[in-house]
């Protein structure tokens, strides 16, 4: 039994909420037009679902592929393997993806440091790398003979380095102000607030304010590698619009599809395990109600364990005064 604080969705197809089965499409359902693709969650090989889709579609790709480590997705072994072959790998994902992408689309890569390595050369000939993202996973399993583990790495990629969206304003990081500095008795770029003092700073390519979903968090699923919605966030603002449609291929239990969702973008994954789908699925139908994003709060990204909690918390007590 879970405590009560526990929310980490982990039920099984058997026990699926009422609604969340018929949510799923398969590759052989027709996925051949945009009216039948957009907003759809799918499960199936990604190989073989993303040549039925039509061409020229999404906006902004988030492609998070098993990283060349030794990992069990739901039964789905993925082992490690050569560097030679995780190239190969790499390049049938990447030839499959491509026609699906509009010409100002942009393209997000996760890795660890060691898959890094392969893919940076891989993904030039393909793209032009704008930068690589480097973020703090805060968790890791210590080594005694190595350093701990603790960042992964994702490249920034465009199709056209002339023609690309990416909207600074939208993912500036509120910081606490230690030290502020005035300019004729006048706050110099930063302001006060009942939070405290803060500057909103421009988006560097290290971030240190993201927390990995744990069993108290609305968001946690029992996926091993679920990325953060925050994280998420901050690809999906700075890098598409409104309205535009985003990507997942490997969509794992649809962190990218539920944040897109909440951000008023429309969305296609494709997820090889029907249980992670599942979970994805489940989440998508909440998202209807719930637009929360822990750390990501009235269009500012807070830093890690700071403002999101001291912020609502402030609110709540406003309300009771009231």
């Amino acid at each position: 039994m879970k405590s009560a604080r526990n929310k980490t969705i982990d039920f099984s197809l058997s026990n699926a909420p009422a609604g969340v089965l018929e949510q799923i499409r398969t590759i052989d359902d027709d996925l051949g037009t945009l009216d039948q693709l957009v907003d759809q969650t799918i499960t199936g090989d990604a190989f073989r679902v993303l040549p039925k889709m039509p061409n020229h579609f999404a906006d902004l790709a988030l492609v998070d592929p098993p990283y060349n480590l030794n990992k069990r997705y739901n039964g789905l072994n993925f082992k490690k393997t050569t560097s030679s072959k995780y190239e190969d790998f790499t390049q049938r994902w990447i030839k499959a993806l491509l026609p699906k992408l509009q010409a100002h689309a942009s393209v997000y890569v996760f890795a660890d440091w060691a898959t890094s390595m392969v893919l940076a050369p891989v993904l030039a000939r393909y793209f032009t790398i704008k930068n690589r993202i480097t973020w703090q996973r805060e968790k890791g399993r210590g080594a005694k003979s190595n350093w701990k583990n603790g960042m992964e790495d994702i490249w920034y990629l465009v199709c056209d380095p002339q023609h690309y969206t990416f909207n600074v304003d939208a993912v500036r990081q509120r910081r606490q102000v230690i030290a502020p500095y005035r300019e004729n008795g006048k706050a110099k770029d930063w302001q006060e607030t009942a939070q405290g003092r803060f500057r909103d700073t421009m988006p560097s390519n290290f971030w240190d304010d993201i927390s990995i979903p744990y069993w108290s968090m609305a968001e946690n699923t029992g996926h091993p590698t679920q990325k953060p919605e925050k994280l998420l966030a901050k690809l999906i603002l700075a890098s598409s619009n409104p309205g535009d449609l985003v990507l997942d291929p490997f969509a794992g239990a649809g962190s990218s599809l539920v944040t897109a969702k909440k951000l008023g973008r429309h969305y296609v994954g494709v997820e090889q395990s029907k249980l992670y789908t599942a979970w994805g699925a489940y989440r998508l139908l909440k998202a209807d109600h719930d637009k929360k994003i822990q750390g990501y709060t009235d269009g500012v990204f807070w830093e890690r364990n700071t403002g999101w909690a001291q912020h609502h918390k402030h609110r709540n007590n406003r309300r009771t005064k009231k």
